[in-house]
């Protein structure tokens, strides 16, 4: 199947889960995991309607946007990871930084961001199954972190994102999405500064339609677009 129907069928599957959930499908942004594929795949995803790109290397984001691979929708930086050193080629030049992951990352993009006068908006990733393998704040430092976020004037918290672990079967990842959901809850019922929880980023290609039931307003999806990564061979 071309991107293209890849897409329509993504949203159909969407929509299902919206409604099944009793949610409206168009509460649900399909952002478009666009890791190894080139600026035509990118371009192509767009006009399908895709409602945002997520890159994951600074390399590749550079690179694409030198091609003028997104036009026509937002591109956010969804790696897991992200160097310090890289923050300058990532702050102002993405809608969202939505691996936010890690204290001494915070203050790099807040160091940045000031200097280029600007609010960067970021997502704080949550490590929920506290994996050794992943990036991410434990559930219970988030709490403690947003209490404080005040300090970091020139970052906005806009929710939480997390990649849960890989699941085998439907259904065995949502105690990690409603974990996550119960967490956003309780950051909304107060007011912090710099914080305003309004996207819930959680669900990949084989899991997003558990996560909409379990409140996700945004689905982080590139297998079921594009096809299977091509990872180059080795080097003998």
């Amino acid at each position: 199947m071309s991107i293209t129907e890849n897409v329509a069928r993504v949203r159909a599957q969407i929509a299902q889960a919206a409604l099944a959930a009793g949610r409206r499908p168009e509460e649900i942004k399909l952002c478009a995991a666009t890791k190894m594929n080139d600026a035509a795949a990118v371009r192509e995803a767009i006009a399908a309607g895709v409602d945002c790109c997520g890159e994951n290397r600074v390399q590749e984001l550079v690179q694409k946007s030198r091609e003028n691979a997104y036009h026509g929708a937002p591109v956010h930086f969804i790696g897991r990871l992200l160097q310090t050193n890289k923050v300058r080629q990532v702050v102002g030049k993405v809608e969202l930084i939505q691996s936010a992951d890690r204290l001494h990352l915070l203050e790099a993009l807040q160091a940045e961001a000031a200097r280029q006068g600007i609010i960067q908006d970021i997502l704080l990733e949550v490590n929920v199954a506290r994996e050794e393998s992943k990036g991410g704040f434990a559930p219970e430092e988030i709490l403690p972190l947003v209490e404080n976020f005040g300090r970091f004037s020139a970052l906005r918290v806009r929710g939480l994102m997390t990649v849960p672990p890989i699941c085998q079967n439907s259904g065995e990842n949502r105690k990690f999405f409603q974990e996550i959901l119960d967490l956003s809850v309780d950051i909304g019922a107060k007011k912090y500064d710099n914080v305003c929880v309004d996207i819930l980023s959680m669900g990949m290609s084989g899991d997003f339609a558990d996560a909409i039931a379990c409140g996700s307003t945004m689905v982080r999806v590139g297998t079921a677009i594009f096809g299977p990564r091509r990872y180059a061979a080795p080097q003998p």
